[in-house]
């Protein structure tokens, strides 16, 4: 037997009595297990919890989900990151509807078909959901299957994760695969961990793993070298009239498309830039009150964005205004602005 065999033979014992209790392990509901795969892609755990039972509560099955209100969509998801997996997930689900009869496809090629479904998604449902030998092949699982053998090869190249795919849906039991697959994601998650050392004395391969015996644990997995982020530089106007905040909608296509928004334009205004600026558009400023200075990381992109408080004396056309009432319960404001939203609360603590 192979390491991947002698991994594959001791997982589910492992599993048994180490898994940790999370909400969408409490079934194997395709609807929920779908949710909680895209929730958790580029998104810790624990931030995924709360996202996860409020939108469930708002949106419990399929055909709400394909019903539903894309604002209402926007606002569940608000400070969870990459809008794209939302809207996706509508998408999937008014095909669902519409070619499955709202019922979640159990084959994987129509799973893999869905909007927003990879490899790796279609593998976990189908695995997780239909018990088929359909392995998910994520950086934990890399991670894993790399310091198990001390395979050097990067495993960013798409044959190098095939090939690995391969050679787990070879090795995948004829019952047990969602078990199987949960296991392995939870190893990689929690005990050959991403960041730090790995947890070996806790670890089931531990008397077969190559990375350990050779103590190289941290030359796995080789990756390749990462994009440099392109840095851009922003100014925020955060526009008051009469406490309603100025809002505008991005556009449909690009980066946080079809978000809410506090107005912005490329570069670093001055101080009497932006209030020019808030003239220009009509909203006679009274001064700008505060200035702060954040950064905002996107995946490719690094936002470098000065804000300015400037309260005003009219409501131009052209803007939403929206109270605080409004920016809780309608609006979603992304994490990149929202940050700006407390800027006057903040100048008033001593």
């Amino acid at each position: 037997m192979d390491r991947v065999g002698e991994l594959i033979a001791v997982l589910p014992g492992w599993f048994a009595e180490n898994a940790r209790a999370l909400p969408w392990r409490r079934d194997r509901e395709p609807y929920r297990v779908w949710l909680s795969e895209i929730m958790l892609q580029q998104t810790r755990v624990e931030a995924v919890k709360g996202y996860y039972a409020r939108f469930l509560a708002a949106v419990p099955d399929i055909p709400a989900l394909a019903a539903a209100d894309p604002e209402l969509l926007h606002k569940l998801w608000e400070g969870l990151g990459y809008y794209s997996r939302v809207r996706n997930l509508q998408r999937a689900a008014r095909v669902i509807m519409e070619q499955h009869g709202g019922v979640f496809p159990r084959e994987y090629e129509a799973v893999r078909a869905l909007p927003g479904v990879g490899d790796y998604t279609a593998g976990a449902i189908c695995s997780i959901c239909f018990d088929l030998p359909t392995p998910a092949v994520d950086g934990n699982v890399l991670r894993v299957l790399t310091r198990l053998s001390a395979d050097n090869r990067c495993v960013d190249e798409p044959a190098v994760k095939r090939e690995l795919r391969a050679r787990l849906a070879e090795a995948y039991p004829a019952a047990g695969a969602g078990t199987l697959t949960q296991a392995l994601m939870e190893l990689g998650a929690t005990v050959c961990v991403p960041n730090g050392e790995p947890r070996c004395a806790a670890c089931p391969a531990a008397a077969f793993c190559a990375a350990r015996e050779a103590g190289s644990w941290q030359d796995y997995p080789v990756r390749a070298k990462k994009r440099e982020r392109r840095v851009e530089k922003r100014t925020v106007l955060v526009l008051d009239c009469a406490g309603a905040l100025a809002l505008r909608k991005r556009g449909p296509s690009g980066l946080l498309a079809g978000l809410w928004e506090f107005p912005n334009v490329p570069g670093w205004l001055s101080a009497q830039e932006a209030l020019d600026l808030a003239a220009r558009w009509g909203l006679r400023p009274r001064g700008v009150e505060q200035q702060r200075t954040r950064t905002h990381i996107f995946t490719h992109i690094q936002w470098e964005q000065r804000c300015f408080y400037i309260p005003c004396a009219e409501r131009a056309d052209g803007f939403t205004w929206a109270d605080p009432e409004q920016l809780d319960g309608s609006y979603a404001l992304p994490t990149a602005f929202k940050m700006f939203r407390i800027i006057k609360t903040e100048s008033n603590q001593p």
